[in-house]
């Protein structure tokens, strides 16, 4: 495992007598035993006092005291990354909520003590830098091996922000819960309130942007009874769909195979965080209407389950959930027109529907949208994963008019109007918002175009 630290950490932890008890922690040691990239590394340090600590880092670079209530040191050896440092302490549940913690370090505390406060046993593996041995006194490796994610200890209920770690970590590492730990889990159903929304949002986003099986956190989510703090996605569960359609099952489960077909495509395994989270999103929310429209009806002589204008419902469905988790405004604007517009490729794309699409999504863009088509066709299994052929053929019309990654740009502008004597007013706001829709429905394409529709206007 030294063959991956940075080699100034490496060479520090190895060389500087006062480290000599400094151990690997958490999930830097899980990550590589499962052989996943490392990308942050946890020392925790024994036999010195906080002090000390400091004293010792500041001698061979950058020491950041961001934590030094809890005993953690931000470490800066050169390498350009910070490195957490922190001591072995003992915490006291003193108050409702996350940090309602009284923190005393402690250096006379062993290596076993200090692991059994961390929430998982996948997370409370240590690696010993100077002999190289592996500390697992909780099952860690065993539970990670078999995929099972295991609470550590009973400090785990002092802590409600652990279920929702829960929850991403089992998508992560692809991990099922304990029967046990979804028990314990069910019994802290009601602290979800004490939670700040930040955490919160935070153990969603990672959720949303990690690597992994994203049903598997839903799994999590609903077996440890936590999905009720959820409305828009506890109401998704039991809601059926038409079997020849959907033979997977429910609404539930459908977005659960999504969100899995999305995770392993490119759209998503090459985007950046923020579109990574806005897929995401989009397909957790996409069919959030279906709670409230979906109906028997017959059709031909035969009994069939519909959804109509489910996608419309979807839209404030969408806005609600992701404001009550604090998502950025940013990406809240992107999900909530690729939830409403998400069965527009059934429409016949022509040049005037691929405009008026592209900028009812803006700023979400036709290649999005095309990602989370592609997604929801492919959560029906046992229905192959293939994109609708709509769905291409409205891509290649938006492409061929440069329209798949950006909504048009109005052609007429405010200095067109003032060249002919118009000044700003209602009567200039209103002409350049005609103009805009004439521009979307085909009456011109550019600038010239645009000035001739204004004369026409004008009477000129």
């Amino acid at each position: 495992m030294l063959d991956l630290l940075p080699r100034p950490l490496r060479r520090l932890l190895l060389e500087t007598p006062e480290l000599s008890e400094a151990y690997l922690v958490g999930g830097c040691v899980r990550d590589w035993i499962i052989g996943r990239p490392c990308g942050d590394f946890d020392i925790e340090v024994y036999g010195l006092g906080y002090d000390e600590l400091v004293r010792v880092l500041a001698r061979h670079g950058r020491a950041d005291l961001v934590g030094s209530s809890f005993g953690v040191v931000k470490f800066n050896a050169g390498d350009g990354h910070f490195h957490d440092f922190s001591l072995p302490r003992r915490d006291s549940k003193v108050g409702r909520g996350h940090r309602g913690f009284a923190v005393e370090l402690d250096r006379t505390l062993g290596p076993e003590e200090a692991s059994s406060r961390r929430d998982f046993t996948v997370n409370s593996l240590m690696f010993h830098v100077r002999t190289g041995r592996l500390l697992d006194f909780h099952g860690g490796e065993r539970d990670l091996r078999a995929g099972v994610l295991r609470h550590t200890g009973p400090a785990f209920v002092e802590d409600p922000l652990r279920v929702l770690r829960g929850m991403q970590f089992c998508s992560r590492l692809r991990l099922s819960a304990a029967p046990e730990t979804l028990a314990l889990c069910r019994s802290m159903a009601g602290l979800h309130g004490e939670l700040p929304v930040e955490r919160i949002r935070d153990e969603w986003t990672k959720w949303a942007t990690r690597e992994g099986c994203p049903s598997l956190g839903l799994g999590f989510l609903a077996d440890s009874g936590w999905l009720v703090h959820y409305p828009e996605l506890a109401a998704m569960v039991g809601v059926p769909q038409d079997p020849e359609w959907h033979p997977e099952g429910d609404v539930w489960t459908h977005t659960g195979h999504c969100l899995d077909a999305l995770f392993d495509a490119p759209a998503w395994t090459d985007a950046d965080p923020a579109t990574r989270s806005v897929l995401a999103f989009a397909l957790l929310l996409h069919d959030a209407g279906k709670a409230s429209c979906t109906r028997r009806e017959t059709r031909d002589g035969v009994e069939r389950v519909v959804s109509p204008g489910h996608d419309r419902e979807g839209g404030p469905l969408a806005a609600a959930f992701l404001e009550r988790l604090a998502i950025p405004e940013a990406q809240r604007v992107r999900v909530v027109p690729l939830v409403t517009q998400h069965m527009a490729h059934l429409e016949d794309p022509t040049a005037r529907a691929i405009r008026r699409l592209a900028n009812r999504l803006h700023p979400a863009t036709i290649r999005e949208l095309v990602s989370v088509i592609a997604a929801d066709s492919s959560g029906r299994p046992p229905l192959p994963r293939r994109v609708p052929e709509s769905a291409l053929r409205l891509l290649e019309k938006a492409e061929a008019m440069s329209l798949e990654a950006a909504a048009p740009k109005p052609l007429l502008q405010g200095r067109h109007l003032i060249a002919r004597g118009l000044r700003p007013g209602p009567e200039f706001g209103e002409c350049l918002r005609a103009a805009f829709e004439a521009q979307l429905d085909g009456a011109f394409s550019d600038a010239s175009g645009a000035e001739s529709w204004l004369d026409r206007r004008l009477g000129k």
